[in-house]
Order: structure tokens, then sequence, then C-alpha cells
């Protein structure tokens, strides 16, 4: 029987970002579930922060060259890869000028949003979804961590729903709190319609006059995961299959919901 394949999409990871809770479960994750068997593949931003140097990042040639068209511009897509040695497995990171080479995540030292934030979004969900295509390789699980990544359940539904590689995959969402969630433009929807995706599609991201990111991601995921315990009140209402925050033992939680979702899958 062939390993299971699972696919963690992050904004943040230890040792690269600064320490969070998205940035240590999507460091000690990945290696666990590897250590239980299945197959994985990390894919994250190459923040400004982040030291190709002291990490030992390096390019991958056969996986960049492509562009990603953004608000009608095209941006260059740089792959690159560094070894998580103690941990026996590869991280890849979606880089470009533009959006990642300022020596901060989301925010400028005074605390103010990017503006650009939601275009630097819009090309880091779209370019995990193209590098993946590039790997040919079909996960039966992505796991999205953070408001970064929420956009990868709506586009894996719309405009790549008949793509063959995601057919079978189940896509979780994990939902953390941030003060980013809500922080954008009537302009969002016009820069997240990609592949010719109708207003009617991004409808579940829009909350009243304003953008509420996690109400949309969760509306295209098969399954949610609370990773805050402080939004535990705040998800919105869903019929997924919903794990909550753990406080103890998540990893061999977040397994055993792996486990459940896949066997859906599985022939009766």
């Amino acid at each position: 029987m062939s390993k299971k394949r699972v696919l963690i999409v992050t904004q943040e990871m230890e040792p690269y970002t600064d320490l969070s809770a998205i940035a240590e479960i999507s460091r000690k994750l990945p290696q666990y579930i590897q250590e239980k068997g299945m197959e994985i593949r990390v894919l994250m931003p190459r923040f400004g922060v982040i030291n190709e140097r002291r990490h030992r990042l390096h390019e991958v040639v056969r996986l960049s060259g492509m562009n990603i068209i953004v608000d009608d511009d095209d941006f260059p897509l740089i792959i690159k890869v560094a070894s998580l040695q103690e941990a026996r497995m590869q991280v890849y990171f979606l880089d470009n000028d533009d959006f990642f080479r300022r020596k901060s995540t989301f925010e400028s030292e005074e605390g103010t949003p990017y503006e650009d934030n939601p275009d630097r979004m819009v090309f880091f969900c779209k370019g995990v979804i193209e590098t993946v295509k590039k790997f040919g390789w079909a996960p039966d699980i992505i796991h999205c961590h953070g408001w970064m990544t929420s956009l990868i359940p709506l586009y894996l539904k719309t405009a790549y729903k008949t793509e063959p590689l995601f057919q079978n995959s189940k896509v979780i969402y994990s939902m953390y709190d941030s003060p980013f969630d809500q922080m954008y433009s009537d302009k969002f929807l016009a820069k997240a319609s990609i592949n010719n995706l109708t207003p009617g599609d991004l409808a579940s991201y829009q909350n009243g006059s304003g953008v509420t990111l996690h109400k949309g991601a969760i509306a295209y995921s098969d399954a949610v995961i609370v990773g805050s315990a402080s939004v535990g009140d705040t998800v919105p209402p869903t019929d997924k299959p919903l794990l909550p925050f753990q406080e103890a033992d998540y990893l061999s939680a977040y397994l055993e919901f792996y486990n459940t979702l896949l066997a859906e899958n599985e022939p009766a």
C-alpha cells in the first residue's frame, strides 16, 4: 500500500520565522506525520527575514521560471529549498523580490499592514498550486495554515477543480488568531478573481461590506482545525468535520483527524 501524501502549506515555520503558534505547529507536524509513515511536502513564503546563508537555501532551477499573474501583472516565481537535517525533511520556499524581499513579514516597522498583502497572498496561493503541479505529486491531504493560505481552498474547488492531481485531495484549513483576517480593501475581490472566477465564487469571503478570509476558506475546505485557543468562539458556523483546539498532544489528534478524512476516500 502506497504512503499517503500530505502537503503542508504555511505562512510561518520554525526555525525560519519568529515563534508563533503557526510556526511551531508547522515545524512539528510534518516531522511527526512523516515519522508515522506519511509522505510530506512543505511550502511557505521566502520572507526577507529568512537568512538564506544560515539556513542554506538554494534555488531549485527545475521548479523556477514560472510567472504568476496578480491583478493583470506578471511576477516571476522562484522556488528555493532548504533541508532540516534533524527532521530529515525539506522545506520549499516561494520567492519573489516584489513581494518578499522586505525585512518583515506582514507589516512595516511602524506596525502598519502592507497595502499589497492581498497581492502577496494571491501570488503565494496560486504559486503553491502551480508548484505542486510541477512536482507532479498528487496530495491526499492539503493542510493550509494561516490567513495567507486562505485562498487555496477556493482555488482548488473552483479554478483548479478539473486538475487531475487534486481530484482526490482533502483540504483542511487551520484557523489561527490573526489581526490580518479582516484588514482588506474592496479591491480584494478583484485581485483574488483568478481564471475568470465570478463574484459568486468569492461571496463566501464577504462579511457585509468587508472581507473575512477565515469564513471563505472554511466554506471551500473539506475540514477545519482550530489552531488557536482564542478563536474557538469565533469559528464561522460549518457542517464540515471540525477538530477543536487541542490543549495537549495535538500531533496525535491531528493524525487521527487525517486518518478519519482519508478513510472517506477508501472504497467500501
